[in-house]
């Protein structure tokens, strides 16, 4: 009796995290529903317009509430259009508003439904012919060109605005999710972390379960109320009303986890994630092998191949020259700065540690005031990878490593052009050259690497990069190991439609200057 009233006076203290402001349950199916028939409404408004665009001709009867003559072949098309459209959107998921979300993620998903879409109306309207009376009639393909173009950018407009007003409910705690954590270690309070700082996914964390250990004692981690052991699991789930259990405890045992799941039962719809430490995951390119009776996973040992080092250049190159050519007049703009800054060269060059080991000598602008001492910078870093805890400049909350507190060194252009990362556009002149790759490991200085173990010269197996997965997962707010970590996973998983994803997930990084102090 004494533990079940332990566990409910634990729930009631809970309860304040798990009301977030909610609102009435027929909220959310109108609100789709509507989203649903204004989707109906531009795609009928791109086929129109598209139609109008072509022909300049009416598409209503005037003397009637009816099709005109013209537009008559193009109304059998025209309904199966509006149809495709929505069922491809919902394939799509883009009417699923729970959970974690991105605007490119969105944009991708937009494109799919409206290409797929098209192209399926394309084969409709040469089979279907709109019907018996017009199977000798020539449809324009000029009208579906028209239709996707006007349909994309219509459809993709409206749902970016949509996920934007969903961000700032969210912001204002509206109808997030009351999620779950089982675990206290150091996956937990990240996961705590991040999801504390990013309303935006969707998630509210109203409590902690842990096996009992040395802190049992303690009634909150990381500010969050400690609600028991797993064995609770059921009944908080029911009491609190949590739709997602995060697990970042990899102790657990499959056997206790499992069972707390068939107490739960499938009813209260409750999803489950496994949220592994940082990047430490099984990479994709991997092989599937068999030895006798036994399956074996093969892990490729070369993080490129002679082809895919060929494409990974190649795009280099492409997008290095076009970025040059396009930014040549924001590098004079921000040369000219530099130099009414502070006395000194408007270019930065240091050396730093290419793929393999070999020195290159990279360029910057300039941040710094002339003849700057780089011991201290020597120092911070040499802290930073030993994993020393004067390795973090900042606070608990808001981690900074690899960076010098307060550092005076930095003039004031330079501490605008490192917030927003655009004292590293020279370096497209070192990717031109050969010396780095657009998305890749951030350089290392010489000094740095002297400090390297045998697994952190695994960063070196690739060219460094301008931007990479560093630098959009975190960048400072990281630790020198997790830096490792993201680097590895990177090399093992590289393809050209991630190095895209980071070229543009970095863009708005910069925009809100992620980390860079």
């Amino acid at each position: 009796m004494k533990a079940e009233s332990a566990i409910q006076k634990t729930i009631g203290d809970a309860r304040p995290f798990a009301e977030s402001r909610r609102v009435p349950a027929w909220i959310l199916p109108l609100t789709r529903a509507s989203i649903v028939g204004v989707d109906a409404a531009v795609t009928a408004f791109a086929f129109f317009l598209a139609f109008k665009l072509r022909y300049e001709r009416d598409i209503f009867s005037s003397g009637a509430l009816a099709w005109s003559k013209d537009f008559l072949p193009y109304a059998g098309v025209f309904f199966f259009t509006v149809g495709i459209r929505i069922i491809l959107l919902a394939y799509q998921r883009v009417y699923s508003f729970y959970g974690a979300f991105s605007y490119l993620q969105e944009s991708i998903k937009i494109f799919k439904a409206v290409l797929v879409s098209s192209l399926l109306i394309i084969a409709w309207a040469f089979l279907f012919r709109g019907g018996f009376q017009y199977r000798e009639y020539s449809y324009s393909r000029t009208i579906f060109i028209l239709d996707f173009a006007v349909a994309l950018a219509s459809l993709g407009i409206f749902h970016l605005a949509v996920r934007y007003l969903q961000v700032q409910f969210r912001n204002r705690d509206i109808n997030l999710i009351p999620t779950l954590v089982i675990g206290s270690n150091t996956e937990s309070r990240q996961t705590i972390a991040e999801l504390r700082e990013r309303p935006d996914l969707g998630y509210r964390v109203v409590g902690v379960l842990a096996e009992p250990s040395n802190t049992a004692n303690e009634s909150t981690f990381a500010e969050i109320p400690r609600l028991g052991g797993l064995e609770d699991l059921a009944s908080i789930v029911k009491e609190l009303g949590i739709q997602e259990v995060i697990i970042t405890d990899r102790t657990l045992s499959s056997e206790t986890f499992f069972d707390a799941m068939m107490r739960i039962g499938r009813k209260q719809r409750v999803e489950f994630r496994f949220a592994p430490s940082l990047f430490n995951m099984l990479p994709q390119k991997t092989s599937i092998e068999q030895i006798g009776v036994l399956p074996m996973v093969r892990l490729f040992r070369e993080p490129l191949s002679e082809g895919e080092r060929f494409l990974k250049r190649l795009s280099d190159l492409l997008i290095s020259i076009i970025a040059v050519v396009l930014l040549s007049p924001l590098l004079i703009i921000i040369s000219i700065a530099v130099k009414l800054g502070s006395r000194g060269q408007v270019l930065f060059r240091q050396e730093r540690v290419g793929m393999d080991g070999r020195i290159f000598l990279c360029y910057k602008f300039r941040t710094m005031f002339a003849d700057a001492d780089e011991t201290i910078h020597r120092d911070s870093y040499k802290k930073n990878i030993e994993g020393s805890d004067d390795a973090n400049t900042g606070d608990e909350h808001k981690p900074v490593f690899g960076k010098v507190r307060n550092d005076s060194r930095i003039t004031k252009t330079g501490r605008w052009l490192r917030r927003t990362s655009l004292d590293e556009l020279p370096q497209l002149f070192n990717v031109i050259r050969g010396d780095m790759s657009i998305v890749g490991p951030r350089p290392p200085i010489p000094y740095e690497v002297e400090e390297y173990t045998r697994r952190h010269r695994k960063r070196l197996d690739m060219k460094p990069g301008i931007t990479g997965l560093w630098q959009t997962s975190g960048r400072n707010r990281l630790s020198f190991e997790e830096m490792v970590e993201i680097d590895q996973y990177y090399i093992e998983n590289w393809s050209l439609w991630l190095d895209l994803k980071i070229i543009l997930m970095t863009l708005p990084a910069m925009v809100r200057g992620d980390g860079a102090r």
